[in-house]
């Protein structure tokens, strides 16, 4: 919000020109120009869903580790490295978690 005050005091009130602006405040031009056209005083981008491609296959079976590992132990729970492990080795499943 304050980028915004800022640049239209400088645009506007001052005269700076739309470059010399960009340079300054290291905003890209596409940027500047959309607050000088508009009247909006702040600019959001609120994603709707988030997506997992990569995550996608493997979600539930990671789920379920960490719903196994919840009631184990601290000592006893898997770390970050075995869960990779379990998720990258198809052989290894819920039922042989140590």
């Amino acid at each position: 919000m304050e980028t915004i005050a800022r640049i239209r005091r400088e645009h506007l009130g001052k005269g700076v020109a739309i470059k010399k602006i960009v340079r300054d405040l290291k905003v890209s031009r596409n940027t500047v120009r959309k607050v000088v056209r508009s009247d909006e005083t702040l600019f959001g981008y609120e994603r709707r869903v988030e997506p997992m491609p990569k995550l996608g296959p493997w979600v539930k079976e990671l789920e379920r580790f960490l719903e196994a590992n919840e009631g184990k132990a601290r000592r006893d729970r898997l770390s970050v490295l075995r869960i990779y492990e379990g998720l990258a080795s198809p052989a290894w499943d819920s039922a042989t978690i140590p």
